[in-house]
């Protein structure tokens, strides 16, 4: 039998508010911990919890994402929700028709889901729409798709490392091996 050990001195931390002076962030995180209270349901307490994380933990979202899951879901109609940022992806030609619910767009995104008979909602309007989280399909970026995480790991020209060196600059004279002589 294994040994259950009791980790006195470790201490988790989980928000409990963001710390985004943005008042349409704290009234949404006041109605997500209402809904999380009253509805008996997992959807509105990781809304909830995902509305107080940092933004490093609410990475942005691709249009090219969101067309990938529609593309799997489209029998279903449901909503696809992100906690974050939608983002356009000009790689992509055509967005089918879909429902998206964000904490924000930007342009073009906005632009090309409405061109594209798509229908654009805020969290708000998902939590008088689906209180419960029904039909919806919560979605998130990639946490690790970000520059400063290619620095991060086992030290870099180690064996089988991939990690990228931090270097002032990569110029013909900056830190650079002096090469075979």
């Amino acid at each position: 039998m294994g040994v259950d050990i009791e980790h006195k001195h470790v201490r988790k931390v989980e928000r409990r508010e963001p710390r985004s002076e943005n008042p349409y962030v704290s009234l949404l995180v006041k109605l997500y911990r209402f809904l999380a209270r009253r509805a008996p349901c997992q959807f509105n307490k990781k809304v909830l919890k995902r509305l107080c994380q940092s933004r490093i933990q609410k990475p942005v979202i691709s249009v090219a994402r969101l067309k990938k899951h529609a593309s799997i879901v489209n029998g279903d109609k449901k909503i696809l929700t992100v906690v974050g940022t939608v983002t356009n992806d000009e790689r992509i030609d055509e967005i089918p028709k879909m429902t998206v619910c964000a904490l924000k767009f930007t342009k073009m995104a906005r632009a090309r889901i409405l061109a594209s008979g798509g229908k654009i909602l805020s969290l708000d309007e998902l939590a008088k729409k689906s209180p419960d989280g029904k039909n919806t399909l919560l979605l998130q970026g990639c946490r690790k798709a970000r520059v400063a995480c290619r620095y991060f790991g086992a030290a870099p020209g180690d064996h089988h490392s991939h990690t990228r060196p931090r270097v002032r600059s990569k110029g013909k004279n900056f830190e650079k091996a002096r090469g075979r002589k």
